[in-house]
């Protein structure tokens, strides 16, 4: 067997198949090796094993607008099996007054919901949306599929159009003040900070109140992948594969291996020995890549102690509720509004924003919260995810990754799943008598199965601690590049962060084929230049 390859990228998850994808179009003979049985990562649906047929997604489901990411036509990921489903009811907020908060694909059927709780937030949400759709399309689409810039260099290019100027006032607030600032409904301000929150990024820290306003104005909304969430993990490999990509699974890397200052191969676990002739490239977390993976001596201090200081999101942790059905939900506030019986998204607990402090409470104090969670029946867009005519359904919820008073969660899971069911048929009594089984998953299970999401964070990092843009995930590996020549990242780490997204792979294949020297036609315009040619329009 030939054991050199071009290149050897560590851990095939999404991020991973999709630069695999890429290098191998370019004519790259390119290795890949997962730790794991299976391909995808966080792109999982497993089978309850004790109920053949139901099928549960037990990490990604909700994937933000995975159908206008660049790499799904460039790898034609449908002819390889991906098929995408986006309702049009695509989150529901309850309240306890049997009302609904609903955010819709059309925006003005948006701003009618948001009129039934205040006509002067409906007005503001048309107004902020009205002027952030050039700023989404003009400067921040561009930027998250996009190698970043070095901070002082992106804010002196965007301080030369109306457009960049206006988002970086923008920005300069926190989601909280912004959110209370703009908006004056409870109910609304705490819709907008939830659908915010899911990004994951702390609602009290300045430099990201823009991104309330980009996700009014972004068409982009949540989607899911017919057949369960792995349908698009079995698609990459598809395109891996079909562009002579080898992907290894149950193969676990114990070293990267150094000679004449560049990265020449791994060494797994087994003791077996791969070369890579031009590049490693690191899908894992920078723990992992700097300080397991790397013999200490060729980690500098400084960046040693960079990766050691490496933040992971204190409010990122899942807690899941996944149920087996004999029917769906059927929720009371239907009665008031009948297209509830088709949303996507269902939120729960959920009334007023300042909740979101008591959350923040919670977590820094390892106590569980007042139950606000959300989830959906997958079975009602995709019957495939259960036997005929039953039915699968989950809830999320913000949780400590690790509880005071019972760190590794062992006593304390099922008695909360219990409670999540309560709030649950609160709202749909039905579920008193259709559910058929049920089990959790802690935020200890997410690092358990997923070891690369360290403290069960599913975005592999905070954005807090300047881990963001040009520094992520700190300031001497941003840009895709090690400190080591020839070793690469293009994980959740870097930029744009976590989610399935597939930016970090795309982005990190820019990069890489840049330093080859290997010219390739899908690679968008550079965004300093598009940054310049919007300041000259």
């Amino acid at each position: 067997m030939d054991k050199t390859y071009d290149g050897i990228i560590l851990g095939a998850g999404h991020n991973g198949m999709i630069l695999q994808a890429y290098l191998g179009k370019a004519g790259l003979k390119v290795l890949a090796i997962e730790r794991k049985a299976v391909a995808g990562g966080g792109l999982a649906t497993l089978e309850d094993p004790r109920r053949p047929g139901f099928l549960h997604n037990t990490h990604a489901f909700f994937q933000r607008a995975i159908t206008t990411m660049p790499w799904y036509a460039d790898l034609d990921l449908e002819r390889h099996g991906a098929h995408y489903i986006e309702p049009e009811l695509n989150v529901a907020l309850l309240t306890k007054d049997r009302g609904m908060l609903g955010w819709w694909t059309d925006i003005e059927r948006t701003a009618r919901s948001f009129e039934q709780f205040s006509a002067r937030d409906a007005a503001t949400l048309r107004r902020w949306h009205h002027e952030f759709v050039p700023i989404v399309q003009d400067i921040l689409a561009w930027e998250a599929k996009s190698p970043p810039l070095p901070p002082d260099e992106r804010r002196k290019l965007l301080e030369r159009s109306a457009a960049g100027r206006r988002l970086l006032e923008v920005s300069a607030l926190s989601p909280l003040e912004f959110v209370e600032q703009e908006f004056e409904h409870p109910t609304v301000r705490a819709g907008l900070l939830f659908f915010n929150g899911l990004r994951e990024v702390d609602l009290r820290v300045r430099g990201f109140g823009h991104h309330i306003a980009a996700l009014l104005a972004s068409p982009a909304k949540a989607q899911m992948s017919r057949g369960g969430t792995a349908a698009l993990a079995r698609a990459l490999e598809a395109a891996v594969r079909e562009t002579g990509g080898e992907i290894r699974l149950m193969t676990e890397p114990k070293r990267i291996m150094v000679a004449g200052g560049r990265a020449v191969g791994v060494e797994t676990l087994d003791g077996e020995l791969i070369r890579a002739r031009r590049f490693v490239v690191s899908s894992l977390n920078p723990h992992q890549t700097f300080l397991d993976l790397l013999d200490a001596a060729l980690v500098p201090r400084e960046i040693r102690d960079r990766a050691k200081a490496f933040q992971y999101n204190l409010l990122a942790p899942l807690f899941a509720l996944h149920l087996n059905l004999r029917e769906p939900p059927q929720y009371t506030a239907s009665a008031n509004h009948p297209e509830l019986a088709q949303a996507f998204m269902v939120i729960m607990g959920l009334d007023h924003f300042d909740q979101f402090g008591d959350i923040v409470r919670h977590h820094e104090a390892g106590t569980i919260p007042p139950t606000v969670m959300w989830g959906a029946c997958p079975t009602q867009f995709d019957a495939s995810q259960a036997p005929a005519g039953q039915h699968t359904g989950f809830m999320w919820e913000k949780l400590p990754y690790r509880l005071r008073n019972d760190p590794d969660w062992s006593g304390t899971g099922e008695a909360h799943g219990r409670a999540m069911l309560d709030l649950w048929r609160a709202h749909a009594p039905n579920l008193a008598d259709a559910v058929l089984d049920s089990f959790v998953r802690t935020p200890m299970d997410t690092e358990r199965s997923l070891p690369n999401m360290r403290e069960g964070d599913l975005l592999v990092g905070a954005f807090t601690n300047d881990q963001i843009g040009y520094h992520r995930p700190f300031p001497g590996a941003g840009s895709y590049r090690a400190h080591v020549g020839g070793l690469y990242l293009c994980g959740s780490s870097s930029h744009p962060g976590g989610n399935i997204t597939g930016l970090p792979g795309y982005n990190a294949a820019q990069v890489i084929l840049a330093d080859l020297g290997i010219k390739a036609d899908w690679m968008p315009q550079p965004i300093g230049q598009r940054l310049s040619a919007l300041a000259a329009s």
